[in-house]
């Protein structure tokens, strides 16, 4: 029979360990899976914080990623911006510590947002190469940097294992990161590092990115607009789809000594006399200290919150790309006959976090490959991966797409832009790859979908008109020959003459109807009306 064992001896092995213990076990959850994958979420992990660093400070970027193959399976990667530069004593949190960093605390878009990205990166390189990544910052003024860094996985820290200053005679400003990876694969497929700077280059017109691939050759994605995007500033929660969590929370930081002010403080769109409404709502006094609210007291603020209507979210926290903007990137890569684009208004989702869905659809040309072709992005970031566990997969496999006019989904020319813009984008992992299913943010790109999904109907079906009354001008013109042919016989008229004379009618006449319809506005269609099929 077997010995029963003590709990002492049970637990005798138990202990914590580091974050960066856990994401070196797994490392998958990161997006370091598979030979080409890897090397696309190092790339992704540099681009998107140089992004972020350079709109932050006010400044238009200017990326260079430059890949190099080292041997088999073993390539340096080398990214540089132009943003404002690391200080010195902030190089080991930046590059060495996971869940740190300037935006995880704030509630602020970004691209970046957990701490862990980077990080990551260097995580990779190390247990992949055992070597360190080389760093060189400037912030313009003084020397460059360079720095040895190594993660510390036991500890969660970065050790800088040799530092040199070198004599700045460029003024340059910004950083770069160098690092070693192995069991990798550079190729141009749709997964590779370069369709994400392609695609990056589409969301992030006001950018300049030089791409080096491992053959020498260097691609330009020039940018389009001078205008940097306003850095976005950090907003409050709206009060609808805040949770009981979230108020005991909030109210064990606030510095507000009661709950009227705490409300009127921590929310937005809540004025003083909307909080008292919500306290008398509530049956609780507005003079209650927060720090004393119980659970149940919570439950009572949110379900009074819910039934008091409260104006939509304020948008200057965000910051879309743009109608316009998607509108030319589509075009200028795709080349389509119809481009719709559209920004809905914001809304929020689960504990108030605001988001705001953009959708463009684009139509022939260059748009779908073999079929319905998906963009995804989340905060200008492309997703190139985990496409099929998204939210934003699952809703457009939602509609529809007979009633548009796509008769056959699989083989239509389209192509479905979808950029999710949030203070807090919610991913399926830390890989950063597929948004979650939120009710509210899936009806939202189901929404967004079929008011483009009615515009491309119009199209579709003034498309099929024009087609049918051309194709009754070409028939007729077909049987002039040998009807001039017949009246010359009976008037001795010359038969060219009469030839000219009915082509001439039967353009004038033709043209005139497709003018015609080509200008006439569409009426409104309804949502169950179908349009005609593709």
């Amino acid at each position: 029979m077997q010995e029963v064992k003590h709990a002492d001896e049970l637990f005798k092995d138990f202990k914590a360990q580091s974050i960066s213990e856990f994401f070196k076990k797994n490392a998958a959850m990161l997006g370091y899976t598979g030979k080409i994958r890897s090397l696309t979420t190092i790339v992704h992990e540099g681009v998107t914080n140089a992004l972020d660093a350079c709109e932050e400070a006010g400044i238009l970027p200017d990326i260079h990623v430059r890949i190099e193959e080292q041997g088999n399976e073993h390539y340096r990667v080398s990214m540089e911006d132009n943003a404002s530069g690391i200080p010195l004593r902030f190089i080991p949190q930046v590059f060495g510590r996971m869940l740190a960093g300037s935006k995880a605390h704030r509630n602020i878009q970004s691209r970046g947002q957990q701490g862990i990205g980077v990080s990551g990166a260097v995580m990779f390189s190390q247990v992949t190469t055992g070597k360190p990544t080389t760093i060189y910052t400037s912030t313009g003024k003084g020397p460059i940097i360079k720095a040895l860094v190594q993660l510390d996985v036991k500890k969660n820290l970065g050790e800088i294992l040799e530092k040199e200053k070198i004599a700045n005679k460029w003024d340059w400003r910004g950083t770069i990161i160098s690092l070693e990876c192995k069991n990798v694969i550079y190729n141009k497929s749709r997964y590779s590092p370069y369709n994400y700077l392609r695609m990056t280059s589409i969301s992030n017109p006001h950018s300049r990115i030089t791409f080096i691939e491992p053959d020498g050759t260097r691609i330009l994605y020039e940018r389009s607009t001078n205008l940097v995007p306003e850095p976005p500033k950090p907003i409050k929660p709206h009060p609808h789809g805040a949770t009981p969590d979230d108020l005991i929370t909030m109210a064990s930081n606030t510095a507000k000594k009661n709950l009227s002010q705490f409300l009127s403080h921590e929310f937005v769109r809540v004025s003083s006399p909307k909080a008292l409404e919500v306290c008398k709502s509530a049956g609780l006094s507005d003079k209650m200290n927060p720090k004393r609210m119980t659970w149940e007291d919570a439950e009572s603020i949110v379900k009074a919150l819910s039934s008091i209507k409260f104006f939509a979210p304020p948008t200057e926290g965000l910051r879309p790309i743009g109608d316009e903007e998607i509108r030319k990137g589509l075009e200028s890569t795709l080349s389509p006959e119809f481009t719709y684009t559209i920004t809905r208004a914001p809304q929020t989702y689960r504990g108030g976090i605001l988001f705001v869905i953009e959708i463009g659809l684009a139509f022939g040309g260059k748009a779908g490959r073999g079929g319905v072709e998906l963009i995804r992005y989340a905060n200008r970031a492309p997703l190139i991966f985990d496409q099929g566990g998204c939210a934003m997969t699952d809703a457009v496999k939602s509609i529809d797409w007979k009633r548009y006019g796509i008769r056959d989904i699989e083989k239509a020319p389209l192509t479905v832009f979808i950029n999710l813009v949030s203070t807090h984008v919610p991913y399926t992992s830390a890989g950063k790859q597929a948004v979650a299913y939120e009710e509210e943010i899936f009806n939202e790109i189901r929404n967004a979908i079929m008011d483009a999904g009615r515009a491309l109907s119009k199209f579709l079906s003034g498309k099929r008109r024009l087609y049918e009354k051309k194709s009754k001008m070409n028939t007729l013109l077909r049987y002039v020959p040998e009807t001039a042919q017949s009246i010359s016989l009976l008037t001795t008229a010359e038969k060219d003459g009469i030839s000219e004379a009915l082509e001439r009618i039967i353009n004038e006449k033709y043209n005139m109807i497709v003018e015609d319809e080509e200008e006439e506005p569409e009426p409104q269609e309804s949502e169950e009306t179908e349009g005609e099929e593709y």
